[in-house]
């Protein structure tokens, strides 16, 4: 489905509901920024919002053509070597920048600078407009806001943008490591449907069958554009910036992630945590799901090759348990800690339903855990990409990725192939 279908909305779905997306105008093509004139038109006091590369490529110039409609601008700096963090600092400066007057804030970046836009503006209860920077993630069209708050990583739910303009003069002219991350963001989708349909077998989860083969469709058309995005043509470059709105808005259908987010993303999300808690490196976000995608595919194929579950229920070892979350999320840890609690998936009576649906089911979970690409296929496409899977271990060590397998899931709320791994396989486990 195109995005022009896809802002069409499904009025009566196969899955019994009905989609809808609020997203008035997607506009995404060369020269496109000139358009920006008439899309605000009606807003005369604008917050523009960029950080000091954003402005560079792209906001100066939106400066000039909105002109005194532009009441205030707000522009992030950070130090060298740093990147700028969604948290409560940053949201508290954007909030300072909203007066009663401003009608509209108007972002020009990628993944921070949405996020941030789009939490603000949701709970100060204002339209907003992104002009993307980068073809780089599929959150410009999503209902969630991707933040770090008391220093963990969680997603609010918040508004879509009344508009997405992508330049594909200024999307050609990012980074490659962007447009790497865009298109491992779209590639990491196979992990994450695997996830939707493993969770729907086991545990009856709402899925929907139109928004599982638009957002498949999307991956494969992404797959199409492997061999050209090195050279960074307005078409490759226009189509791998399409796939990723399409799945926005294929989220905002179901009104969550799903679609869009697995096990794949969990990692992704350890990595970042434990990179700020440990104030060490970590890669751009698609760039690590496209590696983390690489090493849930592993876990799929050492799972499937399983004849039959483990006998019984592993039950949690909650002091190894405990010990293992403090030596690897530091000041963090109480937060994870108070989140599994709160969910209750470690009490006894959790681990032995979710044991006795493996078991009642196993055949059918080995057939999905077997359906998609191997990990040596997904290697394939990382490497015609660009990316070096050797880059990705020699950053983080055989050591922090171990433990990401088994612990990046207590991070979230979502269960994905990783709580059956842990639920096989799991180190804090005692039979």
């Amino acid at each position: 489905m195109t995005v022009s279908e896809l802002l069409r909305g499904i009025s009566q779905c196969a899955c019994g509901r009905s989609h809808t997306c609020p997203i008035h105008d997607v506009v995404i093509g060369a020269g496109v920024l000139s358009e920006l004139p008439r899309l605000t038109e009606g807003y005369r006091h604008i917050l523009l919002v960029a950080d000091e590369n954003t402005y560079a490529v792209a906001g100066g110039e939106v400066r000039t053509l909105l002109g005194m409609r532009v009441a205030d601008e707000l522009l992030y700096h950070t130090e060298p070597g740093q990147v700028l963090v969604p948290n409560e600092k940053a949201i508290a400066q954007m909030k300072a920048r909203v007066t009663s007057e401003t009608d509209l804030i108007l972002g020009v970046g990628s993944g921070v600078i949405n996020d941030l836009c789009k939490h603000v503006s949701f709970v100060s209860g204002l339209p907003y407009y992104i002009v993307a920077t980068a073809p780089s993630m599929d959150g410009y069209a999503s209902v969630g806001a991707a933040l770090i708050l008391d220093g963990m990583k969680v997603t609010l739910s918040a508004a879509v943008p009344r508009a997405i303009i992508a330049d594909t003069n200024v999307l050609c002219a990012a980074p490659a490591e962007m447009i790497a991350a865009g298109y491992g963001d779209i590639i990491g989708k196979y992990s994450c449907l695997s996830d939707w349909k493993l969770a729907n077998l086991l545990f009856d989860e709402y899925l929907c069958p139109t928004v599982l083969d638009a957002t498949y469709e999307a991956v494969e058309k992404t797959v199409r554009l492997t061999d050209g995005l090195a050279s960074r043509s307005p078409e490759t470059i226009g189509a791998l910036m399409e796939a990723l709105v399409a799945v926005g808005i294929l989220m905002a259908y179901v009104g969550n992630s799903r679609p869009a987010s697995g096990s794949e993303h969990h990692l992704s999300h350890y990595f970042e945590i434990v990179g700020i808690v440990r104030h060490e490196p970590y890669l751009p976000h698609g760039v690590d799901v496209f590696h983390s995608a690489v090493e849930t595919a592993r876990l799929r194929e050492q799972l499937a090759n399983m004849e039959a579950p483990v006998p019984a229920p592993r039950l949690l070892d909650r002091a190894a348990y405990e010990r293992e979350i403090t030596r690897i999320y530091g000041s963090v840890a109480p937060e994870v800690l108070a989140l599994q609690e709160r969910l209750g998936w470690y009490t006894d009576e959790a681990v032995t339903r979710r044991h006795a649906a493996y078991c009642e089911k196993w055949d059918e979970v080995r057939r999905l855990l077997a359906n998609g690409p191997t990990a040596d296929e997904l290697l394939d496409l990382l490497t015609r990409a660009g990316l070096r899977h050797d880059d990705f271990i020699a950053l983080y060590g055989e050591e922090k990725i171990a433990d990401a397998r088994f612990f990046a899931k207590d991070l979230k709320d979502r269960y994905t192939v990783l709580w059956l791994y842990d639920d096989l396989l799991g180190r804090t486990r005692q039979k």
